[in-house]
């Protein structure tokens, strides 16, 4: 829901900075394992029950390097094999911070963490199936910046998740109500995609 007035604010600055990391010789697919490496680490520490500041320092880094390499991209040249990558490494990192709390406590988070990962495994499959179906008819859309896929509005979007595991981060002890209502709501916008599914693809 935020994410195309997100990418208004915080554009120009990703563009800027990827302009330099670009004509350094940094290649975008490297930005994006960067990016899945250092998530990976920030739920590794979550996992441990390391300190809550160095969790949400790297989930933030994490997702500031998933923003810039998309901006060496726009400079280097945009492959398909490099949106490909972007995609499975975000969706990588989207179930390692669920299931790092599942692991810090799994008597605790094991139900709501499942159904906090069924809910993105759900409305993941709605937003790539719409990317393909758009892609197969020709239709383009930049009101989330640009992308190598379709990217479909929605109720949650990159932002909302983000804003989540900051949330996650500060408050891990409240992981099992905040899992559950995100969960929800992520089977609301995977419900809100169909119907829009169903009304740009009757045809």
């Amino acid at each position: 829901m935020l994410d195309g007035v997100m990418r208004r604010l915080i554009d120009p600055g990703l563009n800027t900075v990827g302009a330099r990391l670009a004509a350094l010789g940094v290649g975008a697919n490297g930005v994006t394992l960067a990016g899945l490496a250092v998530g990976l680490a920030g739920a590794w520490i979550i996992a441990a029950a390391g300190p809550w500041w160095a969790a949400l320092g790297l989930v933030i880094a994490s997702r500031v390097l998933d923003g810039l390499d998309g901006a060496v991209a726009r400079v280097q040249g945009k492959t398909d094999f490099g949106g490909y990558l972007d995609i499975v490494c975000d969706f990588a990192f989207y179930a390692a911070v669920p299931l790092a709390f599942v692991l810090r406590e799994p008597s605790v988070n094991g139900l709501a963490g499942s159904f906090l990962l069924a809910s993105f495994y759900v409305n993941g499959a709605t937003f790539l199936g719409y990317a393909v179906l758009a892609e197969k008819r020709g239709l383009t859309t930049r009101s989330r910046g640009e992308k190598s896929l379709y990217f479909t509005a929605g109720l949650l979007e990159g932002t909302e998740t983000i804003a989540f595991f900051v949330v996650l981060c500060l408050w891990p002890s409240a992981f099992v109500p905040l899992a559950l209502l995100f969960g929800g709501l992520c089977f609301v916008t995977a419900l809100s995609r169909v119907v829009i599914a169903a009304q740009s693809f009757r045809v």
